[in-house]
């Protein structure tokens, strides 16, 4: 088990070892929809690094399932008409994240029910499961995510998605303080800038959890598998 910390790949010992236990983890595939990676001047809050990860967490996302560790794919929804935000109280990041990458055209559509910018461009199997209450920046809040977790019987959570920065760094938070043990994919995630995908990874792994690579997540995985097969045998 091995996980980024202070810029390099250290070995955990033993007591790190919930954080790689397949049988109570799952992946949570945060907001990888076409409203984030259409590459079209109206995607409607566009997030281009992470049209790199889509075929990465598709493979990482197929190790996860031969292994019966759940998928859960998270994505925003809102009704039709604004209520939920847009002629609501309005997220805060409508308002500053213009001030950083500049007017968002078609921004009112984001997260539209009934709009293809919901669609999932990563692969969904029949035995996933999707979460599509989010509202605002955490995929707990105000989702039924926890309780679904729970019923799964999960302690250890793997998070990937977009926005390094934002979605996924809340979410490791809220997930962190519900009791989780969490773990950042690091090369299934990417931010709005390189600066702030380091940043947000950096407070991860300094303060809510593990920052790794799914390579190391799936090793781990096997690892475990093994003495489990020899005690079976």
């Amino acid at each position: 088990m091995r996980a980024w910390i202070a810029g390099d790949l250290k070995t955990l010992d033993a007591a790190f070892a919930p954080y790689f236990d397949a049988e109570t983890t799952a992946v949570i595939s945060i907001d990888l929809h076409r409203g984030h990676l259409e590459d079209s001047p109206d995607c409607p809050c566009p997030a281009p690094r992470a049209r790199d990860v889509v075929e990465p967490v598709n493979a990482f996302h197929r190790a996860a399932r031969a292994r019966g560790v759940p998928v859960i794919h998270v994505r925003s929804v809102l009704r039709k008409g604004g209520v939920d935000d847009v002629n609501g109280l309005k997220a805060a990041w409508r308002l500053v994240f213009p001030l950083h990458v500049g007017d968002i055209g078609n921004a009112d559509e984001h997260a539209i029910e009934g709009t293809c910018w919901n669609e999932f461009v990563t692969e969904v199997d029949e035995h996933d499961l999707v979460v599509q209450t989010k509202k605002r920046l955490s995929a707990f809040y105000p989702t039924d995510l926890d309780f679904l977790l729970r019923n799964l019987g999960t302690r250890a959570v793997v998070l990937d998605g977009c926005l390094t920065d934002c979605c996924v760094l809340n979410s490791a938070f809220d997930a962190s303080n519900l009791g989780y043990h969490v773990t950042v994919a690091r090369d299934l995630t990417r931010g709005t800038t390189a600066a702030l995908e380091t940043a947000a990874l950096e407070i991860v792994a300094n303060h809510v959890g593990l920052v790794t690579d799914a390579a190391e997540i799936v090793a781990a995985w096997r690892a475990a598998e093994a003495p489990a097969a020899a005690r079976a045998g």
